[in-house]
Order: C-alpha cells, then sequence, then structure tokens
C-alpha cells in the first residue's frame, strides 16, 4: 500500500525546511558552534558536556532500530514518547480544522497536546464491561463521521493496564488507510508476555508505534522514546525538532542500556516484576476492603476499593505514594493505580493496607 503521507500532514509543515545546525566532524577542533572551550567542574561524560550533543543522534538511532528490528529511517528519537504524541498532533491536525480520537480511560497527555493545537477531540471510550477492551466499531464509526487525522491507542492502557486485541486494532488500521495515522502507545509492552504488535505494519505503513526506555529499561529521568513510524513521517516531524535535543548524559546512558549484558538484566528484572504483579495482585485481592483488583501485563495494578481515600492516606503514612483515580468518570468509582516497586516496598505497601495494621495506627 502507498500511502501520501504529507498529504495527511499540515500544508504549510510540507514545505518546512528543517534548522542546519553547525557541522561536525570528529576529527575537527570546534570553532564553529560557539562552545567553551573547557569541560565545567566534575563533567565525568564521555564526550564532554561543553560540547554540543550530536545535532540529531545517529549512533542511538541504529542501536534503537536494531534493538526494534526496523530500520534506522523508520525510527525517530524523542525526549520521551510524550513529545512524540506532542509532534504527530502538531504534524497533522490543523487548528480548528482536525481531530484525534482517544478510548478513554487512557494516558491524559493525548488530550493535553490536541487542546494545546487547538485540535477536537472525539471520544470512544474503552468497553468497561468487557474488561476494558477496544470497541473497534465505536471507533469506527466516530472516525468515519469528519476528519479525524490520529487515532491513540495505548496498550498496555494506562490506567487500566490491559492488553487491546491485535484484530480490533488491526480492523482500525484498515478503517483509518490513507485518511489518518493510528498511532499505538507501546510504553508498557516491555512486561507484556505476548509481545509488541509492531509487526502490524508490515501490512499497514500508516501505523505509528511509540516505545521508550522510561519503564523497563529504568531510564524515565533520561527522557529517551522513540517514534517508529513510515520514513515520510519520521523525516516530516524530524523537520520540526530544534538541533541537539537529546541532552549528552541522556544519549550516553541510552547507548549503555542497549548492550548486550544490560539488556540481558533488564528482561531479568522484568520476570521478577511479572512474579511481583502477581504477588502483590494476590495479596491485594485477600484484601476485604478492595473490591477488585484488575488483570494487568504493564508495570502497575488498577484497583477498585470503596475507601480510596483512606487508603491513599495509609500508604502515605508509610512513606508510599500510589496514584488515585477515584474521580475519573471514565473508570468504576474508588479506583486506585499501584505501581510494582522492589519485593521489599511492595512488602511495604502491603502492611500499610492491611486492615489490622492501619488499625493499630
Amino acid at each position: 500500500m502507498t500511502i501520501d503521507f504529507l498529504a495527511l500532514a499540515r500544508p504549510e509543515l510540507r514545505r518546512l525546511e528543517a534548522y542546519r545546525p553547525a557541522g561536525y566532524e570528529p576529527d575537527c577542533v570546534r570553532l564553529n558552534a560557539n562552545e567553551a572551550p573547557w569541560r565545567a567542574p566534575n563533567d565525568d561524560s564521555e564526550r564532554g558536556l561543553n560540547i554540543y550533543p550530536p545535532p540529531r543522534p545517529l549512533a542511538l538511532t541504529e542501536r534503537l532500530a536494531s534493538h526494534y528490528g526496523v530500520t534506522p529511517d523508520s525510527l525517530l528519537i524523542t525526549r520521551g514518547s510524550s513529545e512524540a504524541i506532542d509532534l504527530l498532533v502538531r504534524g497533522f491536525c490543523v487548528p480548528g480544522q482536525d481531530d484525534i480520537l482517544i478510548c478513554p480511560p487512557t494516558f491524559g497527555m493525548y488530550q493535553v497536546y490536541a487542546a494545546i493545537q487547538g485540535a477536537g477531540v472525539r471520544r470512544v471510550p474503552l468497553q468497561r464491561e468487557h474488561g476494558f477492551a477496544l470497541d473497534d466499531a465505536g471507533v469506527i464509526a466516530a472516525a468515519n463521521n469528519g476528519p479525524v487525522k490520529l487515532v491513540f491507542l495505548c496498550s498496555p492502557n494506562n490506567p487500566t493496564g490491559n492488553v487491546l486485541d491485535r484484530d480490533a486494532v488491526e480492523r482500525v488500521c484498515v478503517a483509518m488507510a490513507e485518511r489518518g495515522l493510528v498511532v499505538l502507545d507501546e510504553a508498557y509492552v516491555d512486561f507484556v508476555a505476548s509481545g509488541s504488535l509492531l509487526e502490524l505494519r508490515e501490512r499497514h505503513p500508516h501505523l505509528v508505534v511509540l516505545r521508550t526506555l522510561s519503564k523497563a529499561h529504568g531510564l524515565a529521568g533520561a527522557r529517551c522514546g522513540s517514534l517508529l513510524a513510515a520514513p515520510a513521517v519520521v523525516e516530516l516531524l524530524t523537520r520540526m525538532l530544534p538541533p541537539y535535543g537529546l541532552p549528552t548524559p541522556s544519549l550516553e546512558a541510552a547507548l549503555a542500556s542497549l548492550e548486550g549484558d544490560t539488556v540481558a538484566l533488564m528482561r531479568e528484572r522484568i520476570e521478577g516484576l511479572r512474579r511481583e504483579r502477581a504477588r502483590v495482585a494476590e495479596a491485594l485481592e485477600g484484601m476485604p476492603q478492595i473490591r477488585r483488583v484488575h488483570p494487568s501485563e504493564a508495570n502497575f495494578l488498577l484497583i477498585e476499593t470503596d475507601a480510596p481515600g483512606q487508603l491513599v492516606a495509609a500508604a502515605r503514612a508509610r512513606g508510599i505514594l500510589i496514584r488515585d483515580f477515584s474521580a475519573d468518570p471514565d473508570l468504576p468509582p474508588g479506583c486506585l493505580r499501584i505501581s510494582i516497586g522492589t519485593p521489599e516496598q511492595n512488602d511495604r505497601l502491603l502492611g500499610a493496607l492491611t486492615p489490622e495494621r492501619r488499625g493499630h495506627g
């Protein structure tokens, strides 16, 4: 399938010329970028923080492309996957004219970036009665009723933790062909036993997949995400990015996280987290004040309780923060989201939430 991706983009961006930063050659002294000739005190980076990072991180792009099994021209590095969402909305939605489509309850930044851009937001809720399954028929019907440029799907979904059905996602892709992009946010996919839906891009080139090193790789502070898309989409969004976007410490940390031994350690830790997720879920299910623990394939659990405020306060009294979603109208009443920590952190949480222990102050 051949798709003219530029025809889907904002007209004024089709002619946009990217900023051209000062050139860099590794065997030359840089007197062309107004950098300081000395390192800052305590600068132990390999490259030196007095030197700008690469305008485009080509070495990391190649490493991540190999890690995800795509070609380098199909991958764009962004400051977390959140920046990728922002770029997509700014790149493809004409303010006051185009819409995005979201499936709540889901990651709130899709809607925030649409509001900043002046794009409309269509909402097709996940099917709560079916474990927050994707309502693909509802998504297709809503997209057929006007200019939807981006359909955002999150799998595993945040904050529910469930994986969207592969066939349902593909049906949405079929319906959106040549009309808009389907954006599959896989920030938590490393915790899923069945793996990614990235292979759907082979049949549906308008599918964009978002990945991140923030979760399983333990690099939330480095802010390194990836957008995997058709080369034409990557090229367009690259023009919109400022040069030197990813700081040198983040680049070096990301490259180190993709070394063979480090990746092997990450996979061991993921297996341990899955075991902890099951253990914590079982313990929570045995507590009388918790109505339900939703199945999860992410690194968190969504629970329902009749006393959300009390549980949040009990956890806080033991120095633990959990996320209160009890006021979210798209979720059942009394929902809390609990990230899975180390075994010691999880034991501390369970101790804080146990009724007998809470009763003793």
